[in-house]
């Protein structure tokens, strides 16, 4: 059975439990299998070599989760070539699709968890109670080890995104 831990984030205020282990920096990345849009497999392997910005996030339908994504879009543009953001939710990859589309999201490569959940399992961020992943962001270098950890404690919050690219930008360097 997955580890879990209660309370490791609220929802409005309401604690939460998180299903898989607690990330930590200088472990490796967990391996995961999630959907693309066009609905191929994507795996944490198809991206070695660069560095990876990982944003969980519980729907990009939501306010919260779509600040977050444009942010990072914007942000995408200043990083270094090697530099890969992957925003990751339990979404559907149509409504991934239709959401980047209409957001003109374009910089950001969205990935979808909806079938087994596995990226939420593995990296500690499936919130048992809803089925949605928690907001979290993981930055993990060339050769897969995790640099950076944010597990946003108040879902409804957004990251901390200069720790967030200082962090992708040290590991870049």
């Amino acid at each position: 059975m997955a580890e879990e831990r209660a309370g490791a984030v609220t929802m409005r205020g309401n604690p939460m439990t998180l299903v898989g282990p607690e990330i930590k920096v200088g472990q490796k990345a967990p391996n995961f299998t999630l959907v693309d849009k066009t609905m191929r497999p994507a795996t944490l392997d198809q991206f070695k070599g660069k560095v990876k910005i990982i944003s969980a996030v519980p729907s990009l339908d939501t306010p919260v989760c779509d600040m977050e994504t444009r942010r990072f879009n914007e942000e995408a543009a200043k990083l270094p070539g090697d530099v890969q953001i992957l925003t990751i939710s339990l979404d559907l990859p149509f409504a991934q699709a239709r959401w980047c589309g209409a957001a003109g999201v374009d910089k950001v490569t969205t990935l979808s968890d909806y079938r087994s959940a596995e990226f939420g399992k593995n990296y500690g961020a499936l919130i048992k109670e809803l089925h949605l992943l928690a907001r979290a962001v993981f930055v993990v270098d060339k050769n897969d080890n995790v640099q950076y950890v944010e597990y946003v404690k108040e879902v409804a919050n957004q990251p901390n995104y200069e720790a967030v690219l200082a962090a992708a930008k040290k590991a870049a360097a």
